[in-house]
C-alpha cells in the first residue's frame, strides 16, 4: 500500500526561488570585494616606485608585490574606507576617521632583517599637524639599515652598524666627482655603466655612480681620480634629524644613533630627549614637558623611559637622493606595511611606444 502524506508532499517538490540575473551579479561583485580587500589587506598590495630613491635597485615605473605576511598582516586602524583608494582622492578623504582601533599585527613567517626592502607609512607624517591615521599616510619604500638595538652610524657615506661596515647593495649608487685629463665623456660609456650627471650638473664632473661600476670607469685612462661626494664631519644640516645644532651630523656622517627597542629604557636628559622625543611623543602618543631642568612625561617628572615599540632605520640606494631616515628618524614598527618581494610589471615614460615596457623586469625577484 503505497500511503501519501500531501503535506510532506508538498514541502518536498516546493523549489527554492531562482536567483535573476542581477542579484547573481551583486552577489559575484560582493564576493569579489570581499575576496580583493582581504587578499590586498592581509596578504599582498601593489605598489608602483613614485621617486628615485632606490635607483638604480628599483626604478620608477617599476610596479611591485608587496608581501603583508612576510611580517605579519597589520590590521586596520581606520576601518571606515573605500576600499582600493587612495587615503585622498581630488582633494578629499576616501576614509572617515570615526573609529580608530589600536595597533595590531597577525603573526608572520619572519621578522624585518637587514637589508630588506620594506614599505611602510612615513614617519614624518605622525606630527600631530598632519592629524592623519597612520595607515592612511603616505607610503614609502627603503631599505632596512639598522634594526631595534643596533648602533647606528655613517661615515663617509658608509654605514656602520654595531662598529662593522654594513654591505652596500648590487645596484645602489652615489655622488662621485669626476677627475679627467680633459677628453669629453663617451656618450656610450656613460649609458653602459648607468653614470648619469647630478641634479643641477650638466658636465659630469659631479656624477651619481653606482657602486660596482667605479672600478671599471676608473680604468679609463682619460679618468685621473674618482672622489666621493661627501659632506665633511662636523658640517651641520639643519634638514637631517634630529635638527639640532648640538648634534653635527649630515647626510653622508651620521650619528652614532642607538636604534629604539621595546622594553629598552633609556635615561632622559637633554641630549637623548632631543634624539628620542619624537618616539616618546609622536610614536607613542605622551605629552612630553619640561619645565628648568626637570623633564615631564604626561605630567610626572620622569628620568627614564621605556620604550614601548621597535623601530627601524630605511635608507634608499640612491644615497645621495633619497628623502629617508636620515631626514626624519627611525620607523616605529606600527607604520610598516610589508616586504617588496617581486617586480610583476615595469614601464619607462622617457622612451616611445614600442620600447616602453621593460621587458628584463617582468616578474623579476627583488633583492
Amino acid at each position: 500500500m503505497n500511503w501519501k502524506l500531501p503535506f510532506l508532499e508538498k514541502k518536498t517538490n516546493k523549489q527554492k526561488p531562482k536567483k535573476t540575473k542581477l542579484r547573481e551579479w551583486v552577489d559575484a561583485l560582493v564576493f569579489a570585494v570581499v575576496a580583493a580587500t582581504i587578499i590586498r589587506g592581509l596578504l599582498f598590495s601593489a605598489y608602483a616606485i613614485p621617486s628615485g630613491s632606490m635607483e638604480g635597485t628599483e626604478l620608477v615605473g617599476d610596479y611591485l608585490f608587496v608581501s603583508k605576511i612576510s611580517y605579519g598582516p597589520r590590521m586596520p586602524t581606520t576601518p571606515l574606507s573605500i576600499p582600493f583608494t587612495e587615503p585622498t582622492m581630488y582633494g578629499i578623504r576616501t576614509y572617515l576617521d570615526w573609529i580608530k582601533l589600536p595597533y595590531m599585527r597577525l603573526p608572520g613567517f619572519s621578522e624585518i632583517k637587514k637589508g630588506d626592502i620594506v614599505v611602510f607609512n612615513k614617519p614624518e607624517e605622525a606630527d600631530p599637524k598632519y592629524n592623519t591615521p597612520v595607515d592612511e599616510r603616505t607610503t614609502l619604500i627603503k631599505r632596512c639599515q639598522g634594526t631595534p638595538g643596533d648602533i647606528l652610524t655613517i661615515v663617509n657615506g658608509q654605514v656602520y652598524i654595531n662598529g662593522k661596515a654594513s654591505p652596500n647593495a648590487p645596484e645602489s649608487q652615489t655622488d662621485y666627482r669626476i677627475v679627467t685629463d680633459g677628453n669629453n665623456f663617451n656618450q656610450q660609456i656613460l649609458d653602459d655603466l648607468n653614470i648619469k650627471p647630478s641634479e643641477g650638473d650638466t658636465t659630469h664632473t659631479l656624477s651619481t655612480i653606482p657602486y660596482k661600476n667605479v672600478a671599471v670607469l676608473k680604468s679609463y685612462s682619460f679618468v685621473k681620480d674618482i672622489i666621493p661626494a661627501v659632506k665633511p664631519v662636523g658640517k651641520i644640516d639643519t634638514e637631517v634629524f634630529p635638527h639640532n645644532p648640538h648634534f653635527k651630523w649630515n647626510q653622508d656622517n651620521f650619528g652614532p644613533l642607538l636604534l629604539p627597542k621595546k622594553g629598552y629604557t633609556v635615561q632622559l636628559n637633554d641630549s637623548t630627549l632631543t634624539l628620542y622625543r619624537r618616539a616618546i611623543e609622536w610614536y607613542e602618543h605622551n605629552k612630553v614637558e619640561t619645565q628648568g631642568k626637570d623633564i615631564l612625561i604626561n605630567g610626572n617628572k620622569a628620568t627614564s623611559y621605556t620604550f614601548k615599540m621597535n623601530y627601524y632605520w630605511m635608507m634608499g640606494d640612491n644615497r645621495h637622493n633619497s628623502l629617508d631616515c636620515r631626514f626624519w628618524g627611525y620607523v616605529p614598527e606600527d607604520h610598516i606595511v610589508g616586504k617588496a618581494v617581486i617586480t610583476f610589471f615595469s614601464t619607462d615614460s622617457t622612451q616611445d611606444f614600442f620600447h616602453k615596457i621593460r621587458w628584463n623586469r617582468i616578474f623579476k625577484p627583488i633583492d
